[in-house]
């Protein structure tokens, strides 16, 4: 057994190697830099400037926006760099153009690629999608728009206490990359707005959300192909279309889905809660080892689904059969209430059927009766109390 004391002088120790660190880290001031906080001069210059030399110092770099609003127009922050300890500490808020053509055709409005190390702590990013959404609502010829903000291929990413407002398009996007840690995140849009997805994750592995609200007009969360080792805990999502794996199987070829945890999550009013989709269509994809636990419904459309013939518009795919294999799915402690009478659909794939579906203790009601289970081409196994009763 390890002596106390020795104990206590190692953790001594570690806290003074942080501190120490901390205390070494080189800060710039975006202001001082040549940014203004007035939300109409134009401040990237000033930030990639801070970027550029927080990526060529060999000590761990803090960049500083100060209280006020910046306007910032699509920004690429690329590495890799030489030091693997950029914070980007946030009082401010950082807006986007109100005229959505000046990024509407970016992919992204803020964007890392290639960095390992990168920390972004509070603030507010704005994106000010609404005249865009309004755009698209009239059906008028729109850019698509921009992610607020992207990461692609980094490591050890984190992000925490930051809000993300009216994004133009998707307001968080991780891809292709490792240990990404979101904590106390904020997403804020319309129920309306359109393709506004929360925080997407594809082909990327250890990525962990915690402690989060996203209110928006798509997906709170949503995972793409190629995810693995995904952890969503204590997630508040609505308005918004849940909770959703997918969609798969777009492309013939795709890299798979497998072991997310979702767990401790409420949904309120929204279009589904735990969702796994995939296009009726041929695909080498996969979703297995996942597990929904302790979730609660508050009058929610369609509670739990799974839907293997998600078909938009109907084109591209009508008549033909999903390739994606869907198995070892686990439904735990999930109750509340389901806005339509079919709070547990379970429509799987003709050609390769779901398998080792298991719901354990599962409580759902439609206007305070009992609500109904439809399942298709799936199989599996219940226990405990499970209504509606299970069809599996």
């Amino acid at each position: 057994m390890a002596n106390p004391r020795s104990l206590i002088v190692l953790s001594l120790a570690f806290v003074f190697m942080i501190n120490t660190a901390l205390a070494t880290a080189v800060t710039y001031n975006v202001a001082s830099l040549g940014a203004k906080a007035d939300g109409k001069t134009d401040s990237t210059k000033a930030f990639l400037s801070a970027w550029a030399k927080a990526c060529a110092s060999v000590k761990p770099v803090v960049i500083y926006v100060p209280a006020g609003r910046f306007l910032l127009r699509n920004v690429v922050f690329s590495g890799p760099c030489k030091n693997n300890a950029i914070t980007f500490r946030i009082a401010g808020t950082l807006v986007a153009p109100s005229n959505y053509g000046v990024i509407g055709n970016a992919d992204n409005w803020i964007f890392f690629q290639h960095v390992n190390g990168v920390t972004i702590s509070g603030g507010i990013l704005d994106g000010q999608g609404t005249t865009l959404w309004a755009c698209k609502a009239s059906g008028k010829n729109c850019p698509s728009g921009a992610t607020t903000l992207g990461f692609s291929n980094s490591d050890n990413i984190k992000v925490s206490g930051l809000i993300s407002l009216n994004s133009q398009m998707f307001h968080i996007v991780v891809n292709g990359c490792h240990n990404v840690k979101m904590d106390g995140v904020r997403v804020s849009a319309s129920g309306n707005s359109p393709n506004t997805d929360g925080i997407h994750v594809q082909m990327s592995s250890g990525v962990t959300i915690l402690n989060s609200k996203i209110a928006t007009g798509d997906d709170c969360v949503s995972i793409g192909p190629g995810t693995s080792n995904l952890w969503i805990e204590n997630v508040a999502c609505g308005p918004g279309h849940g909770i959703s794996i997918g969609s798969l199987g777009k492309d013939p070829q795709e890299a798979g889905v497998q072991n997310v945890t979702v767990k401790t999550v409420t949904f309120t009013g929204t279009q589904n809660g735990l969702r796994i989709k995939s296009w009726g269509r041929p695909s080498t994809g996969f979703a297995r080892n996942i597990l929904f636990q302790h979730a609660v419904m508050i009058n929610v459309q369609n509670p739990i689904v799974i839907d293997q013939n998600y078909c938009p518009e109907s084109k591209g795919c009508p008549g033909q059969v999903s390739g994606v294999r869907i198995s070892d799915v686990t439904y735990q402690d999930i109750h509340g209430s389901s806005a339509t009478e079919v709070a547990v659909k379970f429509d799987c794939s003709s050609k390769y059927p779901c398998s080792k579906i298991r719901l354990e203790n599962v409580k759902l009601t439609y206007k305070n009766q009992v609500a109904v289970a439809s399942c298709s081409h799936a199989g599996g196994t219940a226990a405990g109390t499970v209504q509606p009763t299970s069809c599996l």
